[in-house]
């Protein structure tokens, strides 16, 4: 049985951890008010994420140099759409 019960607090430990990393995302979503810029923003972070994935997997100098300069761009735009919706 007490294998049971620290099963249960395990996995009751995690869920909150989840819950926790969920809340900045979900008070950031609350704040904007325009649908289209929400959007535009979750838009840009799947963007970045991808670029970010290429990245890791990236070699070449010049390629490289590229998805810098487009992260950084997907950086300003996220930036300045939060910034106007907020």
């Amino acid at each position: 049985m007490g294998d049971a019960a620290e099963g249960l607090v395990d996995a009751e430990a995690r869920i909150q951890e989840r819950l926790d990393d969920l809340a900045p995302r979900k008070k950031a979503r609350a704040r904007v008010k325009d649908p289209d810029k929400q959007r535009a923003i979750e838009s840009c972070r799947l963007a970045k994420a991808e670029l970010e994935r290429q990245m890791t997997a990236t070699r070449h100098p010049i390629r490289r140099q590229q998805i810098e300069a487009a992260i950084a761009e997907l950086d300003r735009r996220i930036a300045q759409n939060t910034a106007v919706a907020v």
